[in-house]
């Protein structure tokens, strides 16, 4: 399956569950002191996530181009980029009904049972090979146990393939220093390699899993003071990784070997050699004129 084929049936795949195509907003935000590039698909989204009204409703869907460095030292490897596009979709909440979700969105096992239904059902991937993990809960937030339950019970993940980590792996946002954020549940592969040791899982760094989503759900509100205060509205913010899904998808070893990157990578290798050709060229040229100039010298 092709990158584009992939954009186009996340795309599709949304829109015959309500959802509106938004254009991707610039790469460098506008009215935005906080961060120097749009860093995921949500960024443009705040006011939006915080109870302004959408345009397009409350189901959104795009593809929004990225360029993040918090995780700068992975980059080089077979699948960290800091330039990237997310796949995202999102159920904006309703700050006036009971339940901050309203009648027209979802939350937290809906959009499970949508991202999972997108990989196995329209990307083909093994259900056996997927892992996941939710939030643990801590003095902020608790356990989350809806997640854990839609897993086990109606998508039936083992549970030994379901890892409870802490904020550092299972929380995501603010995209600054302040704003919408909450718990996540994230999908990963097993590409079948060796487990680093016993305590091997999603949470490593040695390759065997590899991030395919994030389910992320916007209950909190961080603040200036570092506190996280329950925002009015339920929203969930989506985000798939094309490269890595297109990486598996074509099974290759590393995103650079996928169509988003073979045919660049091609081009440079041709026009490097060929660079190095003329170089060699130039150069014998060099040292025959060189040696015609010793010859008359010495004549």
């Amino acid at each position: 399956m092709t990158s584009n084929e992939i954009r186009e049936k996340f795309i599709k795949f949304l829109e015959e569950k309500g959802h509106k195509l938004i254009a991707p907003a610039p790469l460098v935000p506008e009215n935005d002191p906080t961060v120097l590039f749009t860093t995921a698909g949500m960024h443009p989204l705040i006011p939006y996530l915080l109870g302004e009204k959408h345009p397009e409703g409350k189901l959104l869907v795009n593809i929004q181009p990225c360029l993040r460095t918090d995780d700068i030292e992975e980059v080089g490897d077979n699948q960290h980029l800091t330039f990237f596009e997310m796949m995202g979709y999102w159920s904006l909440g309703d700050r006036v009904s009971a339940d901050g979700i309203g009648s027209d969105g979802y939350f937290k096992k809906e959009s499970i049972h949508f991202t999972f239904d997108f990989f196995t059902e329209v990307l083909g991937f093994d259900k056996d090979k997927i892992s996941v993990t939710v939030f643990a809960g801590d003095d902020d937030a608790p356990f989350d146990k809806e997640s854990y339950d839609t897993w086990k019970d109606e998508i039936k993940i083992s549970e030994e393939r379901i890892y409870k980590y802490s904020k550092v792996e299972n929380w995501w946002g603010p995209a600054g220093e302040t704003g919408p954020c909450g718990p996540c549940t994230e999908m990963f592969i097993d590409t079948g390699i060796k487990a680093c040791g016993k305590d091997c899982g999603p949470s490593c760094h040695c390759d065997k899993f590899v991030e395919i989503g994030n389910n992320v759900f916007m209950e909190y509100n961080k603040t200036a003071e570092g506190k996280f205060e329950k925002l009015a509205q339920k929203n969930v913010d989506v985000g798939l990784g094309l490269e890595r899904l297109t990486m598996l998808s074509q099974k290759k070893n590393s995103v650079f070997e996928t169509d988003l990157f073979e045919p660049i990578i091609k081009l440079l290798k041709t026009v490097i050699v060929r660079n190095q050709h003329m170089s060699l060229r130039g150069a014998e040229s060099d040292e025959a004129i060189s040696g015609v100039g010793d010859v008359e010298t010495a004549s």
